[in-house]
């Protein structure tokens, strides 16, 4: 009876396991090579991963050295055209003074400039709330500060006199001689 019952469990078991082995499917022969073809792949893609971040962290490194560089330079030249800008305005309207003003000095790479000035017997105000001649002898002597602070061999200026009265067409033209002077 023993033999029976070790015959039968056997008998079972070996059918548990055909059916585990056909609930499984058909065996993959290739899987070794696949998985040396996947594992070749993997290993060139995480070389290539490492090389992008090795360029992305070399890129980041050139971008805050050129920020820095350009935070040097544009700050040089803001406060050279700044004194620039109040000299030349003041020759064009005999007197007054200037202001260029960062609207965020926190963030100089983002910032804008807003433009004050004050002619003569007036009170400080925005580019915008200057007449037409004033507003535009203010714009020329700003143009005219940064040709102070870099030069440019060749300037093209056109209708600039046009909202001018006849004595701030003097002077701008008094300014012109001089600069095609230079």
């Amino acid at each position: 009876p023993d033999d029976v019952s070790i015959d039968r469990n056997t008998a079972m078991e070996v059918n548990r396991l055909r059916r585990e082995i056909r609930g499984m499917g058909q065996v993959n022969t290739g899987a070794v090579e696949e998985y040396e073809r996947l594992t070749e792949r993997i290993e060139f893609l995480t070389t290539q991963q490492a090389d992008l971040e090795t360029g992305r962290a070399s890129l980041l490194a050139t971008i805050a050295e050129i920020d820095d560089s350009t935070r040097g330079v544009f700050q040089q030249t803001y406060e050279a055209v700044k004194v620039a800008f109040d000299r030349l305005f003041q020759r064009l309207f005999d007197g007054g003074t200037t202001q260029l003003v960062l609207t965020n000095p926190d963030d100089i790479l983002e910032t804008g400039i807003e433009v004050i000035a004050q002619p003569p017997g007036k009170k400080p105000q925005s580019l915008s709330l200057l007449s037409g001649g004033e507003r535009a002898l203010t714009a020329t002597a700003l143009l005219f500060a940064f040709l102070v602070v870099k030069p440019s061999p060749f300037v093209l200026l056109d209708e600039v006199d046009a909202p001018l009265d006849g004595a701030n067409v003097a002077r701008f033209a008094a300014l012109v001689r001089e600069f095609s002077q230079e």
